[in-house]
Protein backbone atom coordinates (compact mmCIF):
# COMPACT_ATOMS: atom_id res chain seq x y z
CA UNK A 1 0.00 0.00 0.00
CA UNK A 2 1.23 3.27 -1.22
CA UNK A 3 1.73 5.76 1.96
CA UNK A 4 1.80 10.01 1.97
CA UNK A 5 3.49 12.16 4.09
CA UNK A 6 3.21 15.71 4.06
CA UNK A 7 6.12 18.03 5.39
CA UNK A 8 5.21 21.54 6.24
CA UNK A 9 7.25 23.87 8.25
CA UNK A 10 5.72 26.35 9.60
CA UNK A 11 4.56 29.56 8.23
CA UNK A 12 7.00 32.95 8.48
CA UNK A 13 7.29 34.00 12.79
CA UNK A 14 7.39 37.65 14.05
CA UNK A 15 10.30 38.27 15.35
CA UNK A 16 9.27 41.88 16.08
CA UNK A 17 7.51 40.84 19.44
CA UNK A 18 10.35 40.00 22.01
CA UNK A 19 9.66 36.50 23.53
CA UNK A 20 11.35 32.85 23.80
CA UNK A 21 11.32 31.30 20.66
CA UNK A 22 8.68 28.70 21.77
CA UNK A 23 5.90 31.41 22.23
CA UNK A 24 6.72 33.63 19.04
CA UNK A 25 3.37 33.95 16.78
CA UNK A 26 2.88 34.14 12.95
CA UNK A 27 3.64 37.57 10.97
CA UNK A 28 0.90 38.90 9.13
CA UNK A 29 3.01 37.38 5.45
CA UNK A 30 2.76 34.08 7.42
CA UNK A 31 -0.51 33.78 8.50
CA UNK A 32 -1.40 34.46 4.32
CA UNK A 33 1.15 31.72 3.49
CA UNK A 34 -0.44 29.21 5.69
CA UNK A 35 -3.89 29.95 4.52
CA UNK A 36 -2.30 29.46 1.23
CA UNK A 37 -0.83 26.42 1.72
CA UNK A 38 -3.93 25.12 3.35
CA UNK A 39 -6.03 26.18 0.32
CA UNK A 40 -3.82 24.18 -2.34
CA UNK A 41 -4.45 21.03 0.34
CA UNK A 42 -7.72 21.07 -0.18
CA UNK A 43 -7.84 21.92 -3.69
CA UNK A 44 -5.67 18.82 -4.73
CA UNK A 45 -7.81 16.62 -2.37
CA UNK A 46 -4.91 15.98 -0.09
CA UNK A 47 -6.71 15.77 3.34
CA UNK A 48 -4.75 14.33 6.00
CA UNK A 49 -6.06 11.05 8.36
CA UNK A 50 -3.61 12.26 11.12
CA UNK A 51 -2.00 15.59 11.87
CA UNK A 52 1.08 16.23 14.12
CA UNK A 53 1.77 19.52 15.17
CA UNK A 54 5.03 20.94 17.04
CA UNK A 55 3.11 22.67 20.28
CA UNK A 56 5.50 26.18 19.70
CA UNK A 57 2.55 28.82 18.54
CA UNK A 58 4.09 29.27 15.22
CA UNK A 59 3.70 26.06 14.65
CA UNK A 60 0.07 25.12 15.73
CA UNK A 61 -1.23 28.32 14.73
CA UNK A 62 0.21 27.31 11.12
CA UNK A 63 -1.38 23.92 11.86
CA UNK A 64 -4.76 25.70 12.93
CA UNK A 65 -5.11 27.48 9.76
CA UNK A 66 -4.36 24.92 7.49
CA UNK A 67 -7.10 23.22 9.51
CA UNK A 68 -9.66 25.86 8.85
CA UNK A 69 -8.88 25.64 4.60
CA UNK A 70 -9.45 22.04 4.82
CA UNK A 71 -12.67 21.89 6.57
CA UNK A 72 -10.67 20.29 10.04
CA UNK A 73 -11.86 20.56 13.55
CA UNK A 74 -8.47 22.18 15.17
CA UNK A 75 -8.90 19.35 17.72
CA UNK A 76 -7.87 16.83 15.12
CA UNK A 77 -4.11 18.48 15.27
CA UNK A 78 -1.71 15.94 17.68
CA UNK A 79 0.98 18.08 19.66
CA UNK A 80 3.87 16.45 20.21
CA UNK A 81 6.64 18.42 22.17
CA UNK A 82 9.33 16.23 20.73
CA UNK A 83 8.89 17.76 17.30
CA UNK A 84 10.02 20.69 18.70
CA UNK A 85 13.63 20.91 18.15
CA UNK A 86 13.90 17.63 16.48
CA UNK A 87 16.62 16.17 14.97
CA UNK A 88 15.59 13.89 11.54
CA UNK A 89 16.29 11.17 13.57
CA UNK A 90 13.72 11.55 16.29
CA UNK A 91 10.88 12.83 13.70
CA UNK A 92 11.48 9.32 11.97
CA UNK A 93 10.80 7.55 14.61
CA UNK A 94 7.80 9.41 15.55
CA UNK A 95 6.23 8.37 11.80
CA UNK A 96 7.28 4.86 12.54
CA UNK A 97 4.22 4.50 15.34
CA UNK A 98 1.43 6.47 13.47
CA UNK A 99 -0.10 2.87 12.58
CA UNK A 100 -2.49 2.96 9.85
CA UNK A 101 -3.10 5.88 8.84
CA UNK A 102 -2.74 6.46 4.76
CA UNK A 103 -1.97 10.04 4.80
CA UNK A 104 -0.11 12.31 7.38
CA UNK A 105 0.49 15.65 7.99
CA UNK A 106 3.79 16.49 10.13
CA UNK A 107 3.90 20.74 10.99
CA UNK A 108 7.29 21.12 12.16
CA UNK A 109 10.82 23.47 12.38
CA UNK A 110 14.27 23.08 10.93
CA UNK A 111 16.63 22.04 10.49
CA UNK A 112 14.62 18.73 11.57
CA UNK A 113 12.25 18.64 8.83
CA UNK A 114 14.27 19.36 6.13
CA UNK A 115 17.04 17.26 7.20
CA UNK A 116 14.28 14.23 7.55
CA UNK A 117 13.48 15.28 3.63
CA UNK A 118 16.83 15.26 2.80
CA UNK A 119 17.27 11.61 4.14
CA UNK A 120 13.66 10.18 3.05
CA UNK A 121 14.32 10.94 -0.20
CA UNK A 122 16.80 9.34 -2.61
CA UNK A 123 17.18 12.45 -5.14
CA UNK A 124 18.44 16.13 -5.10
CA UNK A 125 15.94 18.20 -3.95
CA UNK A 126 15.35 21.92 -5.58
CA UNK A 127 16.60 24.99 -3.41
CA UNK A 128 14.56 28.20 -2.77
CA UNK A 129 16.42 31.51 -3.03
CA UNK A 130 17.56 31.48 0.23
CA UNK A 131 19.04 28.69 -0.51
CA UNK A 132 17.02 26.19 1.38
CA UNK A 133 14.38 23.17 0.93
CA UNK A 134 12.16 24.27 3.02
CA UNK A 135 11.92 27.79 3.69
CA UNK A 136 8.83 29.06 5.79
CA UNK A 137 5.50 27.90 5.19
CA UNK A 138 6.62 25.35 2.54
CA UNK A 139 4.91 21.96 2.06
CA UNK A 140 6.56 18.62 0.73
CA UNK A 141 4.77 15.78 -0.53
CA UNK A 142 6.05 12.55 -0.13
CA UNK A 143 4.98 8.52 -0.83
CA UNK A 144 6.39 5.85 -0.18
CA UNK A 145 5.24 1.85 -0.05
CA UNK A 146 5.07 -0.02 2.61
CA UNK A 147 3.74 0.39 5.69
CA UNK A 148 5.32 3.15 8.09
CA UNK A 149 7.61 1.08 10.27
CA UNK A 150 9.11 0.66 7.29
CA UNK A 151 9.37 4.21 6.42
CA UNK A 152 13.33 4.53 6.46
CA UNK A 153 16.20 6.53 4.76
CA UNK A 154 15.78 6.77 0.45
CA UNK A 155 12.81 5.15 0.98
CA UNK A 156 10.47 7.99 -0.14
CA UNK A 157 9.42 9.62 -3.46
CA UNK A 158 9.10 13.42 -3.43
CA UNK A 159 5.77 13.81 -5.80
CA UNK A 160 5.67 17.98 -5.11
CA UNK A 161 7.63 20.90 -3.40
CA UNK A 162 5.28 23.87 -2.61
CA UNK A 163 6.45 27.04 -1.66
CA UNK A 164 3.68 29.52 -0.37
CA UNK A 165 5.48 32.29 -3.14
CA UNK A 166 4.37 30.24 -5.88
CA UNK A 167 0.55 30.09 -5.29
CA UNK A 168 -2.10 32.83 -5.53
CA UNK A 169 -3.22 35.00 -2.90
Amino acid sequence: MTHELLLLRHAKSDWSVEMDDFSRPLKKRGRRAAKRIGRWLYEQRLIPDTILSSPATRTLETARRVCRQLDIDESAIVCDPRIYEATAQTLLALLTTVGHQRRVLLVGHNPGLEDLLLKLTPHTIPLSANGKCLPTAALAHLTFDGDWTELAEGSAKLVTLIRPDSLPE
